[in-house]
């Protein structure tokens, strides 16, 4: 299966989710969140730096759970401005 590239819009959406993660880690350190989250401090660094736009579904979900947000929000972020027909 070969996977087409983001779109602007897909990247972008990217940057805002890492953002959203960022500011909800708050003060916790990097390294204790992506533990609980059963990822690498790395992932965890280039999902909230835009560099990793779209992480795996399951990144997400553990995430959500590490930092006590609704996955609701997090699609939520993702999909705002207009991203529902190239996502």
């Amino acid at each position: 299966m070969v996977r087409l590239p983001l779109t602007p819009a897909q990247i972008e959406a990217g940057r805002r989710l890492g953002g959203r993660l960022r500011a909800a880690r708050a003060d916790r350190e990097l390294s204790e969140v992506a533990a609980e989250a059963g990822i690498s401090p790395e992932t965890l660094r280039k999902i909230e730096t835009g560099r990793l736009p779209s992480p795996a579904f399951g990144t997400v979900v553990a995430l959500s759970q590490a930092l006590d947000l609704p996955l609701q929000e997090l699609a939520d972020t993702w999909r705002s401005a207009g991203l529902a027909e190239s996502a």
